[in-house]
């Protein structure tokens, strides 16, 4: 027996419902909440670290290669990207 759209929708919906409820409080409302940082505290941060904002325009093949890297890599992105920089102008 086939299923009518509306009841598709229903159980569609049900299933979100319950992702919702069994994840968890994002840190940005909960404890975390008291952590977290502005942007511009988070730029002067970074000046006072030495940390230069640097735009580029990569390949989209390339950028997904350095984010499946990055996820792996202790410092994220920016560090392994750096160290990439660091070993290619040797």
């Amino acid at each position: 027996m086939s299923m009518k759209k509306t009841d598709l929708v229903k159980n569609l919906a049900k299933k979100l419902d319950g992702r919702m409820k069994a994840a968890g409080v994002p840190d940005r409302f909960a404890q975390g909440a008291a952590e977290a940082v502005d942007k511009r505290e988070q730029r002067r941060r970074d000046a006072a670290a030495g940390l230069v904002p640097f735009a580029c325009k990569l390949p989209g093949d390339l950028l997904k290669r350095l984010h499946e890297r990055a996820a792996g890599h202790a410092g994220g992105i920016n560090a392994l990207v750096a160290e990439a920089l660091e070993q290619a102008l040797r």
